[in-house]
């Protein structure tokens, strides 16, 4: 015997309500691109600096990065630097590299 349940979006009395995402302390707030592939970053927990991008250049898909006009692209998504094609910065990466600003 196959059981089969179907509720129509509108007949539900008392949805489900998830709570928010909290967001986490490594969680970028803002980036900006800057001359000489640098980053500066603003961290939710309070940190900002500089995050220098030229290490990794010439690494597999951060090769894109070479092109100024890509890497000027930087966003941030889910908390993450990211560019377009999927490239990101992991937070334990970007926490331990961030060059604190005087």
């Amino acid at each position: 015997m196959k059981l089969q349940i179907s509720v129509h979006p509108t007949s539900v009395k008392n949805p489900i309500k998830l709570p928010l995402c909290k967001r986490m302390y490594w969680d970028v707030k803002t980036v900006k691109p800057l001359a000489d592939y640098q980053l500066y970053v603003e961290v939710e927990e309070g940190r900002c600096g500089i995050f220098d991008v030229k290490p990794y250049l010439d690494k597999g898909v951060f090769r894109e990065l070479q092109n100024t006009h890509y890497f000027n692209q930087v966003d941030i998504l889910f908390g993450a630097i990211t560019w377009p094609n999927e490239q990101d910065i992991a937070p334990e990466t970007l926490l331990a590299n961030l060059l604190p600003l005087r």
